[in-house]
């Protein structure tokens, strides 16, 4: 009965290939000896390879050393290949400052990892079933998390070159057990498991037993949930995706992520909120446990504020900000252009942002744009510098009588504040402003009467 719910699931969900070199992660729980035993039952019929991996973590002395070897006696009883690790967790968790679960596990994955790429497997198969992804789903909800967690524990995912997969997650605990014992497989206890201090076992001591009193089935009805937010959750990825390849700029020199608010509002909210989701996945090479449900609030708030200027902070030194119409996710701001740097009529400089400014003296100027400028050449003196911004710096402008300040200049042409303190500023000899480079072009007093013309082109580089 059970073989046959398995292997009925395994052709549903395209788990295995014939002919597949198979690892198998085995504890010596009753999970993963059930999961072995059964794998050793159709791997003629699959033609398999079957390796076992199993680990000493080194957690509990003599014991966890008596889990490696009953393993290896299980294999060489069942003639299966078996390889054997131990780990250092201890250290590993000082060293990376983590739980010991967390560190176990990364430790783990780690070495299966390693072992896919030595034998080139297909397939990692794992022992976890249906009541495991009871307890996973249960304990996100209460946690808080998005929607795409609920799909729970995957039962087929990419891993190495090949596949882990998860071929009991259509049984439940009770079935494992039952099937140990038709079978005379006698696993390894680990007494920590009926220990609920650890948020997993309280949740399988605890609380399933009360649900399982309403729904014997419950993890069936569980993992078609989770099956159906898979489905979902992969349609939502794909049109997100789209959102962000029209919408979304991603500059991958300074790890930044910037969108026009308008634009991105007239999507529909889930693919809003899929697609912040999908920001804070591409900026995090982990995401932090700290993001919650409160951080996807804030960004939706931070959307929709009618204040020009608004920022929070994410975990990990992640800012969000509102500047005007645009929104930008960023770790820190660009530093200052350089101090100040002498540009020689005519010469030419290049920032360190790799943005270039040349400067020569000509009769036939060409015509005037954004990134070029043209005056006689006797209306500054050289030579020229470029520098950023400073307290209280104004200039005169083409067209406009007196001066105006650099900081009202930035305001009206809704410039992020971000940007401004490394905005070049090009002066001349006297300090005088020459040029707002991209925004405004200055002017002194005009009795001037030349034959020549300095004229200054910007290209701009990382600005």
């Amino acid at each position: 009965m059970m073989q046959e719910e398995v292997h009925a699931f395994i052709k549903k969900h395209h788990l295995f290939h014939k002919q597949a070199t198979v690892l198998v992660g085995v504890s010596g729980g009753p999970d993963s000896l059930a999961l072995l035993h059964y794998l050793c039952s159709i791997r003629k019929t699959w033609s398999f390879r079957l390796i076992a991996l199993t680990v000493d973590h080194g957690l509990r002395g003599e014991e966890s050393k008596q889990d490696v070897a009953y393993v290896q006696q299980i294999c060489k009883q069942w003639d299966v290949e078996c390889l054997t690790t131990t780990l250092n967790v201890k250290m590993y968790k000082e060293v990376e400052k983590k739980g010991t679960q967390l560190a176990a596990r990364e430790l783990r994955y780690q070495f299966f990892q390693a072992c896919m790429l030595r034998y080139q497997a297909d397939y990692l198969a794992l022992g976890h079933h249906g009541d495991d992804q009871v307890e996973t789903i249960l304990m996100r909800i209460v946690r808080g998390t998005n929607p795409s967690a609920l799909k729970g524990i995957p039962k087929k995912r990419k891993f190495a070159k090949g596949y882990i997969v998860r071929p009991f997650m259509c049984l439940s605990r009770e079935h494992i057990e039952s099937y140990c014992e038709a079978h005379q497989i006698d696993p390894r206890i680990d007494p920590s498991n009926e220990e609920d201090v650890y948020t997993r076992n309280y949740f399988r001591i605890h609380i399933l037993p009360l649900l399982r009193k309403q729904n014997p089935s419950l993890h069936k009805n569980v993992q078609r949930l989770s099956e159906s937010m898979d489905q979902d959750d992969s349609y939502l990825h794909d049109q997100a995706l789209v959102l962000m390849d029209k919408v979304i700029d991603f500059n991958q020199t300074t790890r930044e992520v910037t969108f026009p608010v308008n634009d991105f509002l007239n999507y529909p909210y889930a693919l809003q909120r899929r697609t912040f989701h999908l920001i804070l996945n591409y900026l995090y090479h982990t995401l932090p446990n700290g993001l919650s449900y409160v951080h996807e609030d804030h960004f939706f708030d931070v959307i929709h504020s009618k204040k020009p200027n608004v920022t929070f902070e994410l975990p990990m030194g992640l800012k969000m900000s509102k500047v005007y119409e645009t929104i930008r996710f960023h770790f820190q701001d660009h530093k200052p252009v350089d101090s100040v740097i002498r540009l020689e009529v005519p010469g030419s400089i290049t920032l360190s942002d790799g943005s270039k400014l040349t400067a020569t003296i000509t009769e036939h100027p060409e015509r005037d744009s954004k990134y070029r400028m043209t005056c006689p050449a006797d209306e500054f003196e050289f030579p020229l510098y470029i520098r950023s911004r400073q307290q209280g710096d104004r200039m005169k402008i083409r067209g406009l009588n007196g001066s105006k300040k650099l900081k009202d200049i930035f305001i009206d042409e809704k410039i992020s504040l971000h940007l401004r303190d490394t905005w070049p500023v090009v002066t001349d000899h006297q300090g005088n402003i020459v040029w707002l480079i991209g925004l405004k072009k200055g002017t002194m007093s005009g009795n001037v009467k030349s034959h020549s013309f300095l004229q200054l082109h910007y290209i701009k580089g990382n600005m």
